[in-house]
């Protein structure tokens, strides 16, 4: 079994760019073709594109070109599917490169993996989402895979949850205000009542649980890394089948990932906050 974080193609109309030159509408539609293809690993065709940046086909067709010359997308000339090139790829590696947590965390993850034979991944919280950056892959044939740059609310993840408990309270506010609590399944924490009662249980023993609330027959149990003011920094997590993590087995891999995060937060300088 494999589960996929995934969302519908979502780029900013391209209305919403301030009023400008030429120069920098174009530039801003060609970064919502690139958002658009981002979030579309299959590849997108022009009519779709086109829809998403909110231009004429023939217009787009430009857009698409440049960016193909520049080597930042590439067609498949079969389907006729524009997908994400290497450049994209190599820019974006960068951004991994000059976080130095992520880089830190690797090994952390791939031992994570090997004490308990499930996936393990990396997650930052961005626009009020849980963006996952790293992952170490379980061996077994039924196994949990998210795609890297995929997104899951903070309030139905383990990597959200496990973020969203050690923010100052206007921000975990002004997160829930905007982003709301919306049920992703059946078991998602879907009131401010629960959810907080969920963050505090999780400073209280360290480490997050997600049982089944992002996606079912999954669970999940994260860990936040501290920067040097105990803030959130990161978060890291083990996930696989509920066969194979039931409830009783939530605490283990509790004790796991909490001293993984410390060990991480300590050589980054960082610290976890008394509760």
């Amino acid at each position: 079994m494999t589960v996929e974080s995934k969302r519908k193609p979502v780029g900013r109309p391209a209305s919403s760019a301030r009023n400008g030159g030429g120069h920098s509408q174009s530039l801003v539609r060609g970064l919502n073709i690139l958002e658009g293809l981002a979030a579309a690993p299959g590849g997108l065709g022009l009519s779709d594109i086109a829809q998403i940046v909110g231009l004429a086909p023939s217009t787009t067709h430009r857009l698409l070109q440049a960016l193909h010359r520049q080597g930042y997308i590439m067609q498949d000339t079969e389907l006729g599917l524009w997908k994400i090139g290497v450049k994209t790829f190599q820019v974006g590696n960068t951004f991994l490169e000059a976080r130095d947590f992520v880089a830190t965390a690797r090994p952390y993850l791939r031992q994570l993996t090997q004490d308990s034979g499930e996936t393990a991944n990396l997650a930052i919280r961005d626009d009020g989402m849980a963006v996952f950056l790293a992952q170490s892959e379980s061996p077994q044939m039924m196994r949990m895979i998210t795609r890297l740059g995929s997104r899951a609310p903070l309030h139905a993840s383990g990597v959200g949850k496990a973020l969203l408990a050690w923010l100052p309270e206007r921000e975990v506010e002004r997160i829930l205000q905007s982003r709301g609590l919306s049920r992703v399944t059946e078991n998602t924490l879907d009131t401010p009542a629960r959810l907080r009662e969920s963050l505090a249980t999780i400073r209280h023993q360290g480490y997050a649980c997600d049982r089944q609330e992002h996606a079912i027959g999954l669970n999940c149990v994260a860990a936040s890394l501290h920067d040097q003011d105990g803030l959130p920094l990161a978060a890291i997590s083990v996930s696989g089948p509920v066969a194979r993590i039931p409830e009783a087995r939530l605490i283990e891999l509790g004790g796991l990932v909490s001293r993984a995060a410390r060990e991480i937060s300590e050589q980054l300088g960082g610290h976890v906050p008394q509760p």
